[in-house]
């Protein structure tokens, strides 16, 4: 992995200055209007951590072709996709620029392929997008040419853009937690997930969170379902074991949706009603979130919002940076008050 690039926002907080005035005195634009011994300082800050321009933070306002090439893994089959195409377009229309789109699945040499085609057409930057956050190694790219990864990372350290799973973690578990609940077993739980970069960059921090706030109340999880696969039919299993050790909780809290789909039929099945006989609380905002009855209470991953951000950021005069999107709790009726 490469050492963390030093950005204009580390020589503005040691400079004692916003990131603007520091963009203004080392790009050298005219009429600033900052003091003589500001700039000095700016410089002398840019000097000591060694800052360089980055030459993808350039802004695509005089954009060659009005194009922005977005690389994506599955644009075709996942309606997520649809949100995050419709931030990029709604900002790039606004900029008077197309997006050209390519769709690769997880095959490295079809990326390299597909790539190489947008390229060819000389695209003004390029923007890699997943549908599910993990590390990728993003191919050769001309070293002048801006580059975005949205719900993704590299080790190159390219400008990036991802969800607060952090926060959200914290936000989910206090739902059940300033609702009473102090008896919350998790299903999800998956050490792979949590420390594989290239299975998730995201799972961590949301295991973080959850915990973060459970700490804060001094409560430990009742019990843990540890799984790598995230599916309907895990958390149905899931609810079966949990109840096969004689012991039911007041709250669930399930790391997806889909699990918590199979949590609420293991439910059903046994006469046993959400939220009376047990509180479920999760994350994606699938839309298998809204049609189950009650509608289940979530985070939603905000792949519109993130899509906009990592459009603006090209078209921004401002340093690229490696933006965390808030995730919006979508409150239903899936959590009682005990």
């Amino acid at each position: 992995m490469t050492e963390k690039r030093t950005t204009l926002a580390d020589v503005a907080a040691l400079a004692g200055v916003s990131p603007t005035a520091a963009s203004l005195v080392l790009n050298d634009k005219p009429g600033s209007r900052l003091a003589a011994d500001t700039a000095g300082r700016i410089r002398a800050a840019a000097e000591k951590l060694d800052y360089r321009p980055n030459p993808a933070a350039r802004s695509l306002r005089v954009g060659k072709t009005q194009t922005v090439a977005f690389l994506s893994d599955d644009v075709t089959v996942t309606r997520y996709a649809s949100a995050m195409i419709r931030g990029l377009l709604d900002v790039a229309e606004k900029h008077g620029h197309t997006v050209l789109i390519a769709e690769t699945g997880n095959n490295p040499r079809r990326l390299r392929s597909a790539l190489r085609a947008m390229l060819d057409r000389q695209p003004d930057a390029v923007v890699f997008g997943l549908m599910g956050a993990k590390q990728i190694d993003v191919p050769k790219v001309p070293a002048d040419l801006p580059v975005v990864l949205i719900n993704s990372n590299s080790a190159l350290d390219y400008p990036s853009v991802l969800p607060a799973e952090f926060e959200a973690g914290q936000a989910v578990a206090r739902v059940l937690l300033e609702a009473g609940h102090r008896d919350i077993a998790v299903i999800g739980h998956s050490p792979v997930h949590a420390s594989d970069p290239r299975q998730s960059v995201t799972i961590q921090p949301r295991y973080q969170g959850i915990f973060s706030a459970l700490d804060e109340y001094g409560v430990t999880p009742s019990w843990l379902y540890d799984s790598f696969v995230w599916e309907p039919q895990v958390g149905y299993e899931a609810m079966q074991q949990l109840w096969r050790t004689g012991h039911t909780p007041t709250g669930l809290i399930c790391l997806n949706d889909r699990l918590a789909f199979g949590a609420y039929q293991a439910l059903a099945e046994r006469g046993l009603r959400v939220p009376d006989d047990l509180s479920i609380a999760s994350f994606d905002d699938d839309v298998i979130a809204t049609y189950l009855r009650p509608g289940l209470t979530t985070a939603a991953i905000p792949y519109e919002e993130m899509g906009r951000r990592g459009m603006e950021m090209l078209f921004s005069d401002a340093e690229p940076e490696h933006l965390l999107v808030h995730m919006p709790l979508q409150l239903r009726e899936s959590v009682r008050t005990v």
